[in-house]
């Protein structure tokens, strides 16, 4: 075990944030809370992890009166969806998602927000785990079974709003990243959703997501904070978005990984600064930290 390794996830039996799909296949009936946090097309896919439940961050795990996708839900519906899953404040969790890491990264950041640190994201996802022969049931991800205890106790900071990311923008100790590919930085390629600008925030700095993996697993931890020096210069102080608050939790995870500590993630990402409004945009490529 790391010296530098939380006590929570000691406890918890985690070496860290991520675990690999060896690692879970000697767990896997451990008694550990295995979510499946698949998002879209990939949601209630036919195949799972077996005994997997569903983080559905397309359903009861968003805030759905939020004019945003998949925002953060409030304290009690959080607690309550949880308690409805059968996680329990002592319990261990892996989440992932059927592309890789993509979606599971949401998932292990809202836990972490909401004050729970027994978790971890499966390294690779539904890909890594079948790739390597290791079994799948094929029925969706369904839980009927006893109510758990786990009361959410939100940590401020991990999940931010527009305001703090416009003063992060003026921050020359912060760093904004954006998770969007470099074409939708740049304005040069559309918005998926509908009605939203082009473009990025004034002063943020490209790193899209999946140049933080390599064959659907994450990078090694140097060429990790490699990455992200390259974005954010000599700066520590870090906030991510993307289109709609999911794939900036990868971010997060991988600087995490980096040794990262001071990371928060902007909820309404794009999907909220884009739309129509007096917030700014600009258009072009990244510049340099």
């Amino acid at each position: 075990m790391s010296a530098t390794t939380p006590p929570d996830l000691a406890a918890a039996g985690l070496t860290g944030p991520l675990v690999g799909v060896d690692w879970l296949a000697v767990r896997r009936e451990e008694g550990l809370v295995l979510f499946d946090a698949s998002v879209g097309a990939h949601r209630g896919a036919a195949a799972r992890i077996p005994g997997a439940r569903p983080f559905d961050l397309d359903g009861e795990l968003s805030d759905h009166t939020s004019a945003v996708p998949h925002t953060m839900p409030g304290v009690q519906e959080f607690t309550e969806a949880l308690r409805t899953l059968g996680v329990d404040d002592t319990d261990t969790v892996v989440v992932y998602d059927a592309q890789g890491i993509y979606s599971s990264a949401r998932a292990w950041w809202m836990l972490r927000a909401m004050g729970f640190d027994r978790v971890a994201v499966l390294d690779g996802g539904l890909p890594a785990w079948t790739a390597a022969g290791h079994p799948v049931e094929p029925v969706p991800a369904v839980y009927d079974g006893p109510r758990g205890t786990f009361t959410a106790r939100p940590r401020p900071g991990l999940i931010v709003d527009a305001g703090a990311v416009t003063a992060a923008l003026a921050d020359p100790a912060a760093a904004v990243l954006d998770a969007r590919t470099r074409e939708r930085y740049a304005g040069t390629a559309p918005e998926p959703r509908p009605g939203l600008r082009g473009g990025h925030m004034p002063g943020s700095a490209s790193l899209p997501f999946g140049e933080l993996q390599r064959d659907g697993v994450m990078r090694p931890v140097d060429e990790l904070r490699t990455a992200f020096e390259a974005a954010a210069g000599d700066r520590e102080q870090l906030y991510f978005t993307c289109g709609s608050g999911v794939t900036a939790c990868v971010l997060a995870l991988g600087a995490t990984l980096a040794g990262y500590r001071d990371l928060a993630v902007y909820d309404g990402s794009w999907s909220e600064w884009g739309l129509p409004s007096e917030r700014p945009v600009a258009t072009g490529e990244s510049s340099s930290p």
